[in-house]
């Protein structure tokens, strides 16, 4: 009997990673695109690979945000939960949402904070539900405080990424 009870715990655990691991970074193939393109919840793994992989590498390590302003979002930042909507297909995408991540690590913003959604072209993530979010152009960067809304930046930022982040945590 206690065989089975430990089997039985061993089979739900395992069954768990792989279900949770399904839904990390699920690549679908795009039909009106014809080629794979990322939805749902998405990690730095998946942002990392194929192509979009390329654009954020690059993005990444050539964008130079603003030292004060990062300097000031430093000791702001860790009260704000963000959420990102983002397209692989897009070509915003491939330059904001690297850029983004690189301001989250400048300022050493707690990625548990963070989720980072793909959609496809139909502006579906498909095992995410996004339709509160009322998503109308991507990337979109949204930033919450205590679960309330305080602000959004779509597409291409006004001023620069770090500024108008800024500008949304201190009004």
């Amino acid at each position: 009997m206690k065989i089975r009870f430990l089997l039985t715990i061993a089979f739900l655990m395992v069954g768990a990673s792989v279900l949770f691991s399904q839904t990390m970074n699920t690549e679908i193939t795009d039909m009106k695109l014809n080629k794979n393109v990322l939805v749902g919840f998405c990690d730095l793994k998946g942002l990392e690979k194929g192509e979009f992989g390329v654009y954020f590498k690059s993005q990444y390590e050539t964008y130079s945000p603003k030292a004060k302003t990062i300097e000031k979002l430093k000791n702001k930042i860790n009260n704000y939960e963000i959420k990102i909507v983002f397209a692989t297909w897009c070509s915003d995408s491939k330059i904001q949402v690297p850029r983004f991540y690189k301001i989250l690590d400048l300022t050493d913003f707690n990625k548990s904070q963070l989720e980072t959604i793909g959609v496809d072209r139909n502006k579906n993530a498909l095992v995410v539900n996004i339709a509160s979010l009322n998503i109308e152009l991507v990337p979109t960067f949204i930033i919450y405080k205590y679960g309330e809304e305080i602000g959004r930046i779509v597409e291409s930022p006004e001023k620069s990424l770090e500024a108008d982040l800024l500008k949304i945590i201190t009004k």
